[in-house]
């Protein structure tokens, strides 16, 4: 390939130069596919005193990234890692594709980032051989010092620097990395770099971002998707004390029936703004608000309505088949198997971050500026620049630490509306959404009816599958983020298998939460088999084994939800799942009555993850999660060992979150408002988390998503085992379970 590579070295105050290297077609992957050209001196400069400064270019939203990326670089380049400074990008092609998301930083950028560091530690060699007149080769590096170990000299990087860049370009794709075996910052637990600013309450999430001259806004959203703001008592309102402005917000049709900020924006609620010298002035002025709606066609929608309309559909024809592999209905016809029938509710889910949405904006003379924790900064510049008009090349855009993220701030609907009352009054001014707004203008985890059938021979073999998916959309769209995968496993495990669908309408916008589409698949495929391994009356251990024996020799056609299926080796799961039996004491250990193991496992955003809960129930459906082991497999390193513990931890304790939440919708409405309505759960119901990864010889992958989906179905077929029933329904509260 046609390399090239350019030095830079600028003068730095206090003397000496910062070195940076250009390699011209350094490729790093966006998660969409897209590719940037990446160049070094974008993510490395050197100071005289050694000290390396590393962009991160991700947003850190306590997933551990802002450490993750330097790390990669900084193991190439040989440096000390207490000599490294982290400092955070902005948001410029020059970076990459900068989306947070999708497990996908360590996939996409485990390479090109080791290889920006390696091509920096070239030249710093270079540098120090032309120096001694020796060869390149006789040198060694470690912890930003180069060696000549034949006559004993050495010199730091900080020396080498200003030399360093008369260095001849080496071919960047012959570079060669370190052998895993040297490595000494990757595979080392490193604490994350602003752990003190947090503990010390230091203001670096979004919401403490201030700007002279600041304003506080809020924004009353119209309640139902779609609704209009017919009058509001404004005059009022302006009189308050505090206040600076108020006044409506029309509202903009997005492009598609769904409004989606991610992609296809731009699109804007309708409401009422109000901006004051404080966000108590603001929010107190908006409780004297009294609005008059139009609340539009969506203004009767219902929960409860909608899942009779479901149940209503599970008992008609399929609108649509998504997949069909030999033919199921027959073998249900058959008189030598047992046949199991069982439906599967799961409801939709808000975010609820910790930090509610927020963002700061100032627009000024055509420019804006802009202060945001969005995990998809670059889309959401966009989407400004659409609906204000102005050229994106005047917006700038910071990048703040944000307080929890799982997909919700991947949408920049707080950075559209405090763009856009920023414009409206010619002031700085910073939005913050109360926790109620929150909840009730989410876009939720999308909730679904699975209608399951399935088949075991007299051996006990699973021979027929069919789901009929009960989903909503129009005709054959499915809403964002609510559709279904017909590649699921078991697809192409089972030679007989049939997948359905139906749809029916919903006015409420849904997206992406934390392992989307597998946070509510696995729980109801992974219950589903488990109901299979005790209706054929094997080992629920042992029946996922033996399905994973049983890949169908020919490939799902494209077009039919393959990548999924065929994503996943049968034989790094059999390992994971082995593993979490193994180190659980499964089918070892007597246990008290009403208290069992359940196992579950799932593949998904590269990830092979199997867990067994041990769940103790009492007579009166309190559950305690007594424990939890967990076996992944997640390639051949991982980076950093206690980040990536907590990942796993956090996804856990996630779940058992999503066992206990719900969205419900009343005239159009979100019923829910506050944490009391959709909890999480509390530290005192949190079990212990085992945590064990299993080394491949495979590249390494994220982890924010693929530890999640086992858990669900994990504490749920352990309750099943303990008490015989099979929870079917989520919330768990919905069968009179809760946890204690």
């Amino acid at each position: 390939m046609n390399r090239r590579f350019l030095l830079r070295a600028s003068a730095i105050a206090g003397g000496g130069f910062m070195l940076g290297l250009y390699p011209k077609e350094l490729k790093g992957q966006s998660p969409r596919g897209a590719s940037q050209t990446l160049s070094p001196v974008d993510f490395v400069s050197i100071a005289p005193d050694g000290t390396a400064t590393l962009v991160a270019t991700n947003q850190e939203l306590g997933q551990g990234t802002l450490n993750l990326l330097p790390m990669l670089i900084a193991e190439e380049l040989d440096v000390d890692w207490k000599a490294v400074r982290i400092v955070r990008s902005g948001v410029a092609p020059k970076y990459g594709g900068q989306i947070t998301g999708g497990s996908s930083a360590t996939p996409t950028q485990w390479e090109p980032m080791r290889r920006i560091g390696a091509s920096m530690r070239h030249m710093l060699v270079a540098a120090a051989a032309q120096t001694w007149g020796v060869t390149a080769e006789e040198c060694s590096t470690a912890s930003g010092i180069v060696h000549h170990r034949a006559s004993g000299r050495s010199s730091g990087y900080g020396e080498l620097a200003a030399k360093a860049v008369t260095m001849p370009v080496p071919a960047f794709a012959s570079l060669p990395l370190k052998d895993p075996k040297n490595y000494t910052i990757i595979g080392t637990s490193t604490p994350g770099v602003e752990t003190r600013a947090i503990v010390t309450g230091k203001p670096i999430f979004g919401i403490d971002v201030t700007v002279p001259g600041m304003l506080y806004a809020t924004f009353e959203k119209t309640p139902v998707l779609g609704g209009k703001v017919v009058s509001a008592n404004l005059d009022a309102i302006r009189a308050m004390k505090g206040v600076k402005h108020a006044f409506l917000v029309d509202g903009i049709p997005s492009s598609s029936s769904y409004p989606n900020y991610l992609f296809e924006g731009p699109g804007f609620e309708a409401g009422v703004a109000i901006v004051a010298d404080s966000w108590w002035a603001a929010q107190s002025a908006r409780r004297k608000l009294q609005v008059k709606w139009d609340f539009g066609k969506w203004a009767t929608q219902d929960s409860d309505a909608n899942a009779k309309r479901a149940e209503e559909l599970s008992k008609q024809s399929a609108a649509r088949t998504l997949r069909n592999d030999g033919n199921a209905e027959a073998v249900f016809q058959r008189d030598d198997v047992k046949v199991v029938e069982a439906p599967y509710v799961f409801p939709f889910i808000a975010h609820g971050t910790m930090e509610p949405q927020n963002c700061t904006a100032h627009y000024k003379e055509g420019k804006m500026e802009i202060w945001s924790t969005s995990q998809f900064p670059a889309p959401g510049r966009t989407a400004v620049s659409r609906l204000l008009g102005i050229p994106e090349a005047e917006i700038t855009l910071h990048m703040v630490r944000g307080g929890g993220g799982f997909g919700r701030r991947a949408y920049n609907d707080s950075m559209c509306e405090a763009a856009w009352i920023s414009k409206t009054v010619g002031a700085p001014v910073k939005l913050v959404w109360s926790r109620e707004d929150d909840i009730r203008h989410d876009y939720y985890r999308c909730g679904g009816f699975q209608y399951l059938k399935a088949a075991i021979d007299p051996s006990g073999k699973l021979v027929a599958w069919k789901d009929h998916f009960i989903a909503y959309g129009e005709e054959n769209a499915f809403v964002h983020d609510g559709g279904f995968n017909p590649g699921e496993l078991p697809a192409g495990y089972v030679q007989n298998f049939l997948v359905q669908a139906s749809t029916m309408p919903l006015g409420l916008k849904t997206g992406a939460l934390r392992a989307p589409g597998s946070n509510s698949i696995a729980w109801v495929m992974q219950s589903f088999l488990d109901e299979l391994a005790h209706a054929a009356g094997k080992d629920p251990v042992q029946f996922r084994l033996d399905l994973l024996k049983m890949a169908l020799p020919a490939p799902p056609e494209a077009g039919r939800g393959a990548p999924r299926a065929m994503g996943l080796n049968p034989s790094r799961m059999s390992d994971v799942i082995q593993l979490a039996a193994e180190k659980s004491g499964w089918g070892k250990r007597n246990l008290p009555k009403g208290t069992a193991l359940g196992i579950a496992f799932h593949y998904s955003h590269r990830g092979y993850f199997a867990e067994v809960a041990e769940v103790a129930v009492s007579a009166n459906k309190k559950l305690k999660v007594n424990q939890v082991w967990v076996a992944g497999d997640i390639g051949s390193q991982i980076i950093n060992p206690s980040a990536a513990e907590s990942q796993v931890q956090g996804a856990v304790i996630d779940g058992l979150s999503e066992m206990m939440q719900e969205i419900t919708l009343k005239e159009g409405r979100v019923v829910q408002s506050n944490y009391h309505q959709h909890p999480w759960l509390k530290m005192s119901q949190a079990p212990p988390v085992e945590v064990h990864f299993l080394k491949t010889n495979n590249p390494p992958t994220g982890l924010g998503e693929p530890a999640l989906p086992p858990i669900l179905p994990a504490v749920t077929n352990a309750v099943f085992s303990a008490t015989g029933e099979r929870i079917r329904t989520m919330p768990i509260t919905k069968q009179g379970f809760s946890f204690v």
